[in-house]
């Protein structure tokens, strides 16, 4: 990526309503090449250019910064570090969540897939949010490796010890977020119920892909499609499993865990030209 294109990225985008934390305004880290240590099939910023987990300095912190103080007087319920890829690949999260501390009092969340928190140093970074939204879409290699189809060197049992170290380390609002792609079986419902009581977050949070896949990089996915809406490019509509599975499973989890578990709303969905 050259000069030019860094600087004419734009890293704040929004706001964008959000299931679940109301009026949000994003924050993208990794700039115009999406890069992520998965490449899911659900993904929303369709396929993922560089699937990777090595750290790096995408976006400079001031171009970020100076994005941001345009959105000023914050009519937003919160600032929401997401965008183009896995957010915690950047070097200079704790630089800018800290930043974006000293600018605004509006709350700061950060949404990742939690394979890098067996690294010490993200946990640190990571800390400085006031609220952390992890994935947990399988709760076995194979799942993961069908539903977030991670790069190679990622295991399963690591991905749970990171979240479980930044369990104990965070004192923000830790939320787990499970994207459900098909009814899952006693068996593997079993395994998710032992693991979040393992893990306690604070709430669950229960999607399906609702939203259009694009086919291809589309930056617009950033953004808050509904799933209503027709859109100017080729997308996948995926098979979401329907409201009544999903509230039978949050009752379920609910009783068996005693953690409130919110679930998405399911639009209807239209298809494009394509």
């Amino acid at each position: 990526m050259n000069a030019l294109q860094t600087h004419s990225f734009a890293t704040v985008y929004g706001p964008v309503v959000s299931w679940r934390y109301g009026r949000s305004l994003g924050i993208d880290p990794i700039g115009p090449t999406s890069t992520c240590s998965f490449n899911c099939v659900y993904c929303q910023l369709g396929e993922i250019e560089v699937i990777s987990r090595d750290r790096r300095l995408f976006l400079p912190t001031a171009q970020i910064m100076a994005d941001l103080e345009r959105f000023t007087p914050w009519e937003v319920d919160i600032i929401t570090l997401s965008g183009s890829g896995e957010p915690t690949l950047a070097l200079n999260l704790g630089e800018i969540l800290s930043q974006i501390k000293a600018l605004t009092a509006k709350p700061t969340l950060v949404l990742t897939n939690a394979t890098l928190l067996d690294d010490a140093q993200v946990r640190q970074e990571l800390s400085l949010a006031d609220r952390v939204s992890v994935k947990l879409d399988g709760i076995s290699e194979d799942l993961v490796r069908r539903i977030n189809r991670p790069d190679l060197s990622l295991q399963l049992a690591k991905i749970i010890e990171g979240i479980e170290a930044f369990k104990t380390e965070f004192r923000g609002e830790l939320s787990l977020q499970t994207m459900l792609l098909a009814p899952w079986s006693e068996e593997v419902k079993g395994q998710y119920i032992a693991l979040v009581k393992r893990l306690q977050p604070k709430e669950i949070q229960l999607n399906t892909p609702s939203r259009p896949k694009p086919l291809k990089r589309e930056l617009e996915g950033r953004g808050n499609h509904t799933g209503e809406e027709l859109l100017p490019y080729p997308v996948q509509i995926l098979k979401c499993v329907s409201p009544e599975i999903l509230a039978a499973l949050a009752q379920e989890l609910t009783a068996q865990t005693q953690i409130p578990v919110r679930c998405a709303p399911l639009p209807g969905l239209k298809t494009s030209k394509f």
